[in-house]
């Protein structure tokens, strides 16, 4: 199996980014298109993986009523790499299988970000490729470090012991066939990631070390605190950029 993931490796990177969501949690206009920092939260979370070394491309999976207006934007924006926007789907599984199937034939390893993770850096994006490329598959994702209680009906019940809990995170990374195979299985909407529909068919996905910064923008409250962070990060993120050009 070894020798298939490098030889996997050769070709090129592409992330995929399923940004057809509506947001419902968060209210309001669809949160991938609000403005952080001054532009759409979408460009904001493809900067970083536009700009890093090893991704050759992007592909993003958008509404389909938004596909032309998003390409001009993007492009307007000065977003590098590019390659396609696709009128995404219903579910974010169909929004992935939609951006999988734009991709050019030479790629051969896929990552998958959440259009609303802007916090993430380049290290991170480098970590995942690197264990995609050695296991196969890879995704980050944090220890649990607060207690976790079931509850029902309103009243807290057990406690579900921690130990071994992760949160996932993404991009999650995988081999093109690896993925391809795991959207054609049947059920694979039920799915709640990428992940799950990989370890279905008995693959490995090896897990890379995340961040708390690196949250997902659900609700108002993640939405407030992604606007007081914004400013720092930026720097930060300009930072690290300069630092591996």
């Amino acid at each position: 199996m070894t020798e298939a993931v490098q030889q996997q490796g050769v070709g090129r990177v592409a992330v995929l980014v399923p940004a057809a969501g509506r947001g419902s949690r968060l209210g309001g206009p669809r949160k991938q298109f609000r403005r952080l920092g001054g532009r759409p939260l979408l460009e904001q979370t493809l900067r970083a993986f536009a700009l890093h070394p090893e991704v050759d491309g992007l592909i993003v999976a958008v509404p389909a009523d938004r596909v032309k207006q998003v390409a001009t934007s993007l492009q307007a924006a000065g977003i590098p790499k590019v390659w396609q926007v696709v009128a995404g789907g219903r579910t974010r599984q169909e929004s992935v299988q939609a951006a999988l199937a734009a991709l050019p034939p030479d790629v051969a390893l896929v990552l998958v970000h959440d259009a609303v993770r802007p916090f993430i850096l380049p290290e991170q994006i480098s970590a995942v490729i690197e264990a995609t490329r050695r296991v196969g598959a890879a995704a980050l994702a944090i220890p649990e470090a607060d207690t976790v209680r079931r509850v029902r009906d309103g009243l807290l019940g057990e406690t579900v012991p921690r130990a071994g809990l992760y949160r996932m995170q993404t991009p999650q990374g995988f081999r093109r066939d690896w993925l391809e195979a795991a959207h054609q299985q049947p059920g694979e909407a039920a799915a709640t990631d990428d992940v799950e529909l990989v370890q279905r068919l008995g693959y490995p996905v090896a897990c890379v070390p995340g961040s708390s910064f690196n949250f997902k923008i659900t609700t108002a409250e993640d939405w407030e605190l992604a606007q007081m962070l914004w400013p720092q990060w930026e720097t930060r993120l300009r930072q690290k950029l300069t630092e591996n050009a």
